[in-house]
C-alpha cells in the first residue's frame, strides 16, 4: 500500500495524461455550469447592458442615454467583442469567460510552479482551483471577475516567467487592460518590482533598473488607458482618468448603519435615491461627497469598522452562487441543492485559506532553517492578497472582492499539501 501511494504521487506529479485530466476537469466543470441560465442582475445587469451597447456601436452610455464613465469600461468593452461575433446572449458570456478560465488554469499551474518550485504543488493547485465551487459558478455570470483574474495572473505570469525588455511591454498593455477592468490594479507593478528586487539582493545597485522597469511598465499602461481618458474629456469636459464608481462604495461602507459590509439600506443613501434626475455620475460624486463628510464627522467608528470590512470581505464566500438566486430558474427547481452547494463551498473556502496561512508559516520556518533568503516569490501571492484588503478597510468589505486572490492562494495551499504528502511518504518508506 505504500508503494502504490508513493507511485500514486509520482503518476499525478509527471505523467502527462494527469495533466491531461486536469485541464479536462477544470474545463469541464466550468462548461457545464453554462448550461445554469442566469439572467444578468444589478452589477452584471449594468455590464451586459453597457456592453451590448457598445456591439450595437451606440457608445458607453448611462441610463439616461448620455456618455458615462460610471464603472470601468474594460468588461464592457471586451464582452462587446464577444457579442459581435457570437452575438448578445448570456451564453456568449459564458463562453467567453470559460476560455478565460481554461486561461487563468494554465497560468495558475506554471506560476505555481515558478513560486514554489513544485510541480505536484502546481498540479495540486490546479486541481484545488479546478473543483471549487465559487470558481465554477461565476463563469456563466456577466461580472468582471472572472476576466479580471486572468489578466491579473497574466500580467504576473510575464513579469516573472519571461524575460527580456518585450515581456515589459506585454506586461504594461495586459496591465494596461486591467486597469480599464479594475481601476486600482496598477499597485500590483510595484509589488512585484520590490520583490523581484528584494529576492536577488544587490538592493542599492539593482534599485535605478528596477524602479525604471516598473516605471516603463507603468507608462505602457498608462498609454493604454488614455485614449479612454481623452474620451472622458472630450464627452464630459473632465479629466476622468478611469471611472467614478467609489463613492456609492465609500458610502455604503462608512455610515451610521454600516457593519463592516455593503450596506445599501442606509438612510444617507435612501436620501440620495429620492434625489431623482442625477446621473450615474452624479449620484456617485454625490454619495463620495456624503462618505467623506461622514469618516471626518467619526473618525473613531470610521476605524472601528476597518475589521469588520476585512471579516466581509475574506469570512463568506459563495458570491457566485447568489446571482443564481435571482436570476436563474435551476435554483428555483432545487433549492435545497444550491442550499448544500453553499455549505460545501464555504467549508472549501475556509480550507483553502487555512492552508494558506499554514504555507507561510511553513515556508519561513522552512527557508530560515535551510539558510535561504525568506523574501522570493513566493510572497506574492500574500502581497496580491493585502491590496484588496487595503482597499476594503477604507470603502466597504465584499468577498467579490476576493475573488481575484482565490488562484493564488489556491498556489500556496497546493504547495503545503505536497509538502505533507512528501513528508508522509517519506515517514511511511
Amino acid at each position: 500500500m505504500k508503494h502504490r501511494i508513493t507511485a500514486a504521487q509520482g503518476w499525478f506529479a509527471t505523467s502527462r495524461g494527469a495533466l491531461i485530466a486536469l485541464f479536462a476537469l477544470f474545463a469541464a466543470l466550468r462548461a457545464a455550469a453554462i448550461l445554469l441560465d442566469v439572467t444578468p442582475t444589478s452589477d452584471a445587469d449594468w455590464y451586459y447592458t453597457r456592453a451590448a451597447m457598445l456591439a450595437e456601436g451606440l457608445g458607453y452610455l448611462g441610463n439616461n442615454g448620455l456618455p458615462t464613465a460610471y464603472w470601468p469600461p474594460g468588461w464592457p468593452m471586451a464582452m462587446s467583442l464577444a457579442f459581435r461575433v457570437l452575438g448578445t446572449s448570456v451564453v456568449t458570456v459564458g463562453l467567453f469567460n470559460l476560455a478565460s478560465a481554461v486561461l487563468a488554469g494554465w497560468l495558475t499551474y506554471d506560476l505555481a510552479r515558478r513560486l514554489f518550485g513544485s510541480e505536484l504543488g502546481a498540479r495540486a493547485a490546479l486541481l484545488l482551483l479546478a473543483v471549487y465551487p465559487n470558481s465554477i459558478l461565476y463563469v456563466p455570470l456577466a461580472l468582471t471577475e472572472v476576466f479580471y483574474t486572468t489578466l491579473l495572473l497574466a500580467g504576473c505570469w510575464l513579469l516573472i516567467a519571461r524575460k527580456g525588455a518585450l515581456r515589459l511591454v506585454f506586461a504594461g498593455l495586459v496591465f494596461g487592460i486591467a486597469t480599464l477592468v479594475k481601476a486600482q490594479t496598477l499597485v500590483v507593478i510595484p509589488l512585484i518590482c520590490l520583490i523581484g528586487l528584494l529576492r536577488d539582493g544587490n538592493v542599492v545597485r539593482r534599485t535605478p533598473g528596477v524602479v525604471a522597469r516598473g516605471a516603463f511598465i507603468i507608462a505602457v499602461a498608462a498609454m493604454v488607458v488614455a485614449p479612454w481618458t481623452i474620451r472622458n474629456h472630450n464627452a464630459m469636459g473632465a479629466w476622468i482618468p478611469v471611472s467614478t464608481n467609489g463613492g456609492i462604495t465609500l458610502l455604503t461602507g462608512n455610515n451610521d448603519s454600516a457593519r463592516g459590509g455593503f450596506t445599501p439600506d442606509d438612510a444617507l443613501v435612501k436620501a440620495l435615491d429620492a434625489r431623482t434626475g442625477l446621473s450615474e455620475m452624479e449620484y456617485d460624486a454625490e454619495a463620495s461627497r456624503l462618505g467623506k463628510e461622514w469618516i471626518k464627522a467619526h473618525p473613531a467608528q470610521f476605524l472601528k469598522l476597518m475589521p469588520m470590512k476585512l471579516f466581509r470581505l475574506w469570512g463568506p464566500d459563495g458570491e457566485g452562487q447568489w446571482a443564481y438566486e435571482t436570476g436563474s430558474p435551476a435554483w428555483k427547481a432545487a433549492p435545497w441543492a444550491f442550499t448544500l452547494l453553499r455549505v460545501a463551498n464555504q467549508l472549501w473556502y475556509f480550507a483553502l485559506l487555512g492552508l494558506f496561512g499554514g504555507a507561510a508559516v511553513l515556508m519561513i520556518h522552512q527557508r530560515r532553517a535551510s539558510g535561504e533568503r525568506v523574501i522570493d516569490w513566493w510572497l506574492l501571492p500574500y502581497g496580491i492578497a493585502l491590496y484588496p484588503s487595503a482597499i476594503a478597510m477604507v470603502f466597504s468589505g465584499q468577498s467579490r472582492f476576493h475573488y481575484p486572490v482565490m488562484p493564488f492562494v489556491c498556489m500556496a495551499a497546493g504547495w503545503v499539501l505536497t509538502v505533507w504528502m512528501e513528508r508522509r511518504a517519506s515517514r511511511e518508506a
